[in-house]
C-alpha cells in the first residue's frame, strides 16, 4: 500500500519505520531536518515537503504534537494551501495525533465534503510500544473506514479499539492520559515518601507492584532512576513522552471537562502540578520526571 507519513517525532518515526519494514511503500516528512536525516539513514524514504508525500498515496497518516499543527497541515495557513486541497478523493486519512476532539471533527467534516475519509486514531503505549509495534489505537470515525485502516494499524499496534464517531478516539485518549498523569503523580509521591524514609526504591516498587497499589507506571515506566533499566528515568528522563506533551493532554482534558460540565478535580490538580514542573525547566524531559517536584532535596 502507498502511504504518506507526516510527523517523525519520538512516536511517529518508529511507527513509520514499522510500516516500511512491513513492506508498504512510504514517503515521509517532518519539518525537522534532523528527524528527516535520522530516519533517512534508517532507510525511510523522505519527501521534500508534506504536500509531496501525498502524491499518489492511498493512505495519509499524520502524527503531530497539537491541534494547531493538525489544523495548519490540513487547512493551511496564510497563503499556503492545506493538504485537504491536495489529497485526492477516495484517500483514507489517519490522524494519530492527540488533539482536541473538536479539531478532529472539523477535519473529518471538511474532508468528507471532498470525498476523503478520515479517522482519528490517537495511540497509547509510549515510545517502547511504537518501536515494538504494540501500540493501542483508539479510533473515532466511521466503522467502515476503520476496517480500511485496520491492515495498516495492525502493523503499528497490538490493540485497536473503536470508540465511536469522529472525535471519539480523541475523547478516549484524553481520558486515558488524564488517568496516566494522575497515577504517575501518585506513584511518584509514594516512591518519594518511601525513599525519604530510607526505603530502597527497587524493593518498595516491587512491594507496591504486587500489592493493591500496582499500576502501569510500576509495571512498565518506573519514575525512579535505576529501578527499571528501560524506563526514561534511568536515561536522565530523555526520550519518552515529554512533560509538555502531558501538560497539553491534561489541558485538553480540562477544556473538555469544562465544556461538558464534568467534575475532574484530580485531573485539574495534575494539570497544575505538571504546569509547575514545566515552569521549573523540565518541559522537555519525560513526564515521569515529575517525581523531582515531589522529592526531598538530596533524594
Amino acid at each position: 500500500m502507498k502511504i504518506a507519513f507526516i510527523g517523525l517525532g519520538n512516536m511517529g518515526g518508529a511507527m513509520a519505520l514499522n510500516l516500511h519494514k512491513a513492506g508498504h511503500t512510504l514517503r515521509a516528512f517532518d519539518l525537522s531536518a534532523d528527524a528527516c536525516k535520522k530516519f533517512a539513514a534508517e532507510g525511510l524514504p523522505i519527501a521534500k515537503s508534506a504536500a509531496a508525500t501525498v502524491d499518489g498515496a492511498e493512505v495519509v497518516i499524520s502524527m503531530l504534537p497539537a491541534s494547531a499543527h493538525v489544523d495548519g497541515l490540513y487547512f493551511g495557513s496564510g497563503d499556503q494551501a492545506g493538504l485537504l486541497e491536495k489529497i485526492p478523493a477516495g484517500t483514507l486519512v489517519i490522524d494519530s495525533s492527540t488533539i482536541a476532539a473538536a479539531t478532529s471533527r472539523k477535519v473529518a467534516e471538511a474532508a468528507a465534503k471532498r470525498g476523503i475519509a478520515v479517522i482519528d486514531a490517537p495511540v497509547s503505549g509510549g515510545t517502547g510500544g511504537a518501536i515494538a509495534g504494540t501500540l493501542t489505537f483508539m479510533v473515532g470515525g466511521a466503522e467502515a473506514d476503520l476496517e480500511r485502516a485496520r491492515p495498516v494499524l495492525e502493523k503499528m499496534g497490538a490493540n485497536i479499539f473503536y470508540a465511536g464517531g469522529a472525535g471519539a478516539g480523541q475523547t478516549a485518549k484524553i481520558c486515558n492520559n488524564m488517568l496516566l498523569g494522575i497515577l504517575m503523580i501518585g506513584t511518584s509521591e509514594a516512591l518519594a515518601l518511601g525513599v525519604a524514609n530510607g526505603l530502597d526504591p527497587k524493593v518498595l516498587s516491587e512491594i507496591m507492584r504486587r500489592s493493591s497499589g500496582g499500576n502501569w507506571a510500576l509495571e512498565k515506566y518506573n519514575p525512579m532512576p535505576g529501578v527499571m533499566e528501560t524506563s526514561p528515568a534511568s536515561k536522565n528522563y530523555a526520550g519518552g513522552f515529554g512533560t509538555d506533551l502531558m501538560l497539553k493532554d491534561l489541558g485538553l482534558s480540562q477544556e473538555n471537562a469544562a465544556a461538558v460540565r464534568a467534575s475532574t478535580p484530580l485531573g485539574g490538580l495534575a494539570r497544575n502540578l505538571y504546569a509547575a514542573h514545566s515552569l521549573a525547566g523540565h518541559g522537555a524531559q519525560d513526564f515521569s520526571s515529575v517525581i523531582k517536584l515531589l522529592q526531598t532535596k538530596g533524594a
